[in-house]
C-alpha cells in the first residue's frame, strides 16, 4: 500500500522541457535539494515517456539500460524502484536526468517514424526520504527543476551518438509539467536490460586512415571508449558492421538508413564512456580520427538478464560452434523485446520470428518474465486493431488492421508461446491470462474465413528457399491455415480447462471443421501435401492430428521429400523439421541433414564463418558475395548475419540429441532419450528445469552407448535399444548394444 501511495504521486509528476520536438535530442534535467537528517532509508520511484539514465550526486541509479524499458505506451509504462540510501549526503544533493526519445518519440521502426506514440519525452521521479527519527520527506520532479545544455548533438538507436563533452553545462531555464495520459497504467519492471561481457579486440587491422577491430564475435551491444587515451577537444569515429567486405573495408550495405556511428569528443572526464542511447549490431568496428592504442576501445554486450538454465556441448567442433552462435543469437535479440536483429532500422518485436526461436530461448535461458512482458503488450495492441488481430510486431506501433499480407503464421505467436510456457515453465496460469486476447484473435481468424479455411495472400514460411517472395506469397495458405488449426486445438483445450463450455464446443466445432477442411484441400489420398510442398509437409505433420493410415503416408512423401531436396524450410517449417524426420524414425537422415556443409544447411553458415546465426540461409552466397536481394521497391536489402529464426534448431539438439524432453509441464516427470550419432563424438549438458537440475552424457565406443544420467527430478530413460528404465532422482549409469 506504501509504495501504491507513491506509485499514485509518480503519475501526476511527470515534467518536459518547453521547447519543440527535436528528433535525436538528448535532454539534461537537474534538481538539487538539501538533506539537513539523517536517513534511514531512501528509494526513487522513477519512469520517463522515452528512455532516461538517472543520477544522484553523479552516480547512476540503477543497472538498467533503455530504463523504463519498451510498452505498448498508450495503456502501460513500466516504474523502476531503486533503494538509493548510501548515495545520498548531508547537506546539499542533485538529482540529473538524461532524457532521450527512445522508442516513445525517438525515430524507429523500418519506416523510420519519429512521435509514433507522443509528441515529445517526459519524466517523472519520486524520491522517498525516511529518517532515522521516524519522519518523512518526498523529492518530486516539479517546475524547480532546470534544464541544462546538453552534449549530444544527436542519440538514437539507429545512428548512434554524437557527442562533444568538452562543452560547458549552462543553465537553459525551466521544465514545464506535463500529464499522463489517464489511459496508462504504472507498472513494475519484470525484467532489464543490462550491460553483461566485455569484449577485447581479438585482432587489429590497419587501413590507410583508420583501424578495424575484429572482436572474433558478432553480437548487440555498444563501443566502450576509454578517454584516457584521447587527447582534450580530439574527437574520434567509431563505426560498424557484421562482416568486412571483398576489400577488407567494412561491409554496411545491410545496415539500411541506420548511419551506426558514434562521434565522441573529449572534454574534461577520464574513463570510460559508454554511449547509453544506443546499441549496434557488430563483430567490427572502424576507429578514426584520432591515433588508436591498445585499450582505447572495448566493446559491451547488452541485453535482457535472464538466467542461464541449458547447457549443450558436444566434441564436434562444427555442431558445438552452431549452438555457441544460437546462444549469441538470442542475446543479441532479447532486447527488451524479441527482435528481428540487432544492426539495421529495424530491431522491431516481430511475433512470428519470437515463437518459432521461443523453445530453443527457454532451453538456454529462463525467459517466463521476459515473454510474461512481452504478451501484456501483446493483448494491449489488441485494442488499437480494428479486428483485433495480432500484427507482425509487439508493441505495435499504434492503431492498425489487418494488412501486411495478413501476417498469419506472425500472430499466432498468441497462442504458441503460451503453451510453450505452460509445458516448459509450468505455468499454471497463463492460458487463463491470455485467453481473452487469444479468443479475440481467434474470433478474427474465423471471421475471415470461408469455406472454413481463411485463403488469402501471405507471407507463410519466410525466406524458405522455394521461390521468390512472389511466389510465397501466393502459396502459403498450407503453411498459414496450419497455424490457425493448432489456434483452435489451443483454445478448446484453454476453454476445457477454464470451464468455458459453450466456447469448448463452438470451438471444438471450429476446429474439426478446419482441419478436415484442411485435409480436403492440400492433402492427396495418396500423402502428397501441397504439391509436394516440404513446408507444408512439416505443417501437417506438426498441427493437423492426422489419422494412423494419413499419417503414415504424409511422413513416407515428406521423408522422400527431403531426400530428394534436403531441405527446403523456411522460418516456421525449420524448427520441425529434424524433430520430424526424427519421429518418422529416420535418424540418419535427420543428421545427414544437420551436418550438411551445402545450402541450405547450418553449417554451410559455420564453414563461412558466422559467430551468429544468419537471417537468410544464403547470406553469403557460394562465390562469397553478400546476398543483396530487394525486398522493397525503394531497393532496400534484407540481410542480416545476426537473426535468431533458424538457430530454432536448438530445441532439436537439447531434445533429441541431449535427449532431455518433459513428460509432465516443468520437468515434474522428465523422459531422457538421446538419439546418438558417431559424428557428434561425446555430448553432454544439462537443464535447470523448475522441479530440478537434469543432467545427461553419452558417448559411442564401437557398436557401444554409454550413458550417465544425474538428476533432481524422476523420469523414464529411453536407450536407443528401445529399453525403457524408470528413474528416481540421483545418479544413474545405462549401457546398450547398438545395432
Amino acid at each position: 500500500m506504501v509504495e501504491e501511495k507513491y506509485i499514485d504521486e509518480l503519475k501526476s509528476h511527470f515534467v518536459t522541457v518547453p521547447s519543440p520536438f527535436q528528433e535525436g535530442r538528448v535532454i539534461i534535467l537537474k534538481k538539487s535539494f538539501d538533506v539537513k537528517k539523517r536517513v534511514k532509508n531512501a528509494v526513487i520511484y522513477s519512469t520517463a515517456l522515452g528512455v532516461y539514465e538517472l543520477y544522484l550526486n553523479k552516480t547512476k541509479v540503477g543497472t538498467q539500460v533503455f530504463a523504463p524499458g519498451y510498452t505498448y505506451y498508450p495503456y502501460r509504462l513500466l516504474y523502476q524502484t531503486n533503494c538509493v540510501s548510501d548515495t545520498l549526503k548531508q547537506g546539499k544533493n542533485d538529482i540529473t536526468v538524461l532524457l532521450n526519445g527512445g522508442w516513445y518519440c525517438g525515430r524507429y521502426t523500418f519506416d523510420n517514424k519519429t512521435q509514433i506514440y507522443g509528441e515529445k519525452e517526459a519524466v517523472s521521479f519520486v524520491l522517498r526520504l525516511q529518517y532515522e527519527e521516524g519522519e518523512e520527506d518526498v523529492v518530486f520532479s516539479d517546475g524547480e527543476m532546470a534544464e541544462l545544455s546538453s552534449f549530444w548533438d544527436y542519440a538514437g538507436f539507429y545512428d548512434g551518438e554524437v557527442v562533444d563533452a568538452s562543452r560547458p553545462l549552462e543553465i537553459k531555464g525551466p521544465v514545464v509539467k506535463t500529464a499522463l495520459s489517464s489511459s496508462v497504467s504504472l507498472e513494475p519492471t519484470l525484467c532489464k536490460v543490462e550491460y553483461h561481457e566485455t569484449l577485447k579486440p581479438m585482432e587489429v587491422i590497419k587501413r590507410k586512415d583508420s583501424v578495424i577491430l575484429d572482436f572474433g564475435q558478432n553480437h548487440g551491444g555498444v563501443p566502450v571508449i576509454n578517454t584516457s587515451f584521447m587527447e582534450k577537444g580530439s574527437t574520434v569515429k567509431v563505426r560498424s558492421a557484421e562482416i568486412l567486405d571483398k576489400n577488407g573495408d567494412l561491409y554496411r550495405g545491410n545496415l539500411r538508413k541506420a548511419k551506426s556511428t558514434i562521434l565522441y569528443t573529449k572534454g574534461d572526464y577520464e574513463g570510460e564512456y559508454i554511449p547509453p542511447f544506443t546499441y549496434m549490431g557488430y563483430r567490427y568496428l572502424e576507429i578514426s580520427g584520432v591515433d588508436y592504442r591498445e585499450g582505447m576501445i572495448s566493446s559491451k554486450a547488452l541485453y535482457t538478464s535472464m538466467e542461464r538454465t541449458g547447457y549443450f556441448h558436444t566434441s564436434n567442433k562444427d555442431i558445438q560452434k552452431l549452438y555457441d552462435n544460437i546462444i549469441w543469437g538470442q542475446k543479441s535479440n532479447y532486447i527488451e523485446i524479441p527482435t528481428d536483429c540487432p544492426q539495421r532500422d529495424e530491431r522491431m518485436g516481430y511475433t512470428g520470428d519470437g515463437h518459432v526461436f521461443a523453445l530453443t530461448g527457454a532451453y538456454n535461458y529462463d525467459t517466463q518474465a521476459f515473454w510474461h512482458n512481452w504478451l501484456r503488450d501483446l493483448a494491449l495492441g489488441q485494442k488499437d486493431n480494428s479486428e483485433g488481430y495480432i500484427g507482425s510486431t509487439v508493441p505495435a506501433q499504434g492503431k492498425s488492421g489487418i494488412g501486411f499480407l495478413s501476417m498469419l503464421g506472425w500472430g499466432n505467436a498468441v497462442s504458441i508461446i503460451p503453451t510453450m510456457l505452460e509445458r516448459i515453465f509450468d505455468d499454471k496460469e497463463i492460458l487463463k491470462e491470455i485467453y481473452p486476447s487469444l479468443k479475440t484473435f481467434v474470433e478474427c481468424e474465423i471471421g475471415r474465413m470461408k469455406d472454413d479455411l481463411w485463403i488469402s495472400p501471405s507471407l507463410g514460411d519466410w525466406l524458405s528457399p522455394n521461390g521468390n517472395m512472389a511466389w510465397q506469397a501466393m502459396n502459403n495458405g498450407p503453411v498459414s491455415n496450419s497455424f490457425i488449426v493448432n489456434d483452435l486445438n489451443v483454445i478448446r483445450r484453454a476453454a476445457s480447462m477454464l470451464g468455458l463450455e459453450e466456447d469448448h464446443l463452438r470451438y471444438e466445432r471450429q476446429y474439426n471443421k478446419t482441419r478436415e477442411a484442411w485435409i480436403k484441400k492440400w492433402c492427396s489420398p495418396d500423402g502428397i501435401v501441397a504439391s509436394d510442398y516440404q513446408s507444408a509437409y512439416v505443417m501437417a505433420l506438426k498441427y493437423l492430428d492426422l489419422d494412423g493410415d494419413l499419417k503414415k503416408k504424409v511422413q513416407e512423401k515428406f521423408v522422400d521429400n527431403v531426400r530428394r531436396n534436403g531441405l527446403r524450410t523456411g522460418f516456421f517449417g525449420t524448427e520441425h523439421l529434424l524433430p520430424l524426420l526424427m519421429e518418422a524414425g529416420e535418424k540418419k537422415l535427420c543428421y545427414d541433414i544437420l551436418f550438411s556443409t551445402s545450402c541450405p544447411g547450418w553449417l554451410y553458415q559455420i564453414h563461412r564463418g558466422a559467430t551468429t546465426p544468419w537471417e537468410r540461409w544464403d547470406a553469403i552466397k557460394e562465390d562469397g558475395s553478400v546476398n543483396e536481394e530487394e525486398v522493397s521497391k525503394d531497393g532496400e536489402n534484407m540481410v542480416s548475419f545476426n537473426h535468431y529464426a533458424f538457430g530454432s534448431v536448438g530445441e532439436f539438439l537439447y531434445q533429441y540429441t541431449l535427449g532431455i524432453r518433459p513428460m509432465e509441464n516443468g520437468f515434474r516427470k522428465v523422459l531422457i532419450s538421446p538419439q546418438p550419432d558417431k559424428r557428434l563424438g561425446k555430448v553432454w549438458g544439462e537443464y535447470h528445469s523448475r522441479h530440478g537440475k537434469i543432467y545427461v552424457s553419452w558417448t559411442m565406443e564401437e557398436n557401444h552407448f554409454h550413458l550417465r544420467v544425474d538428476t533432481e527430478v524422476e523420469g523414464v530413460v529411453v536407450l536407443p535399444d528401445s529399453s525403457k528404465h524408470e528413474i528416481g532422482k540421483g545418479e544413474k549409469e545405462f549401457h546398450c548394444l547398438l545395432q
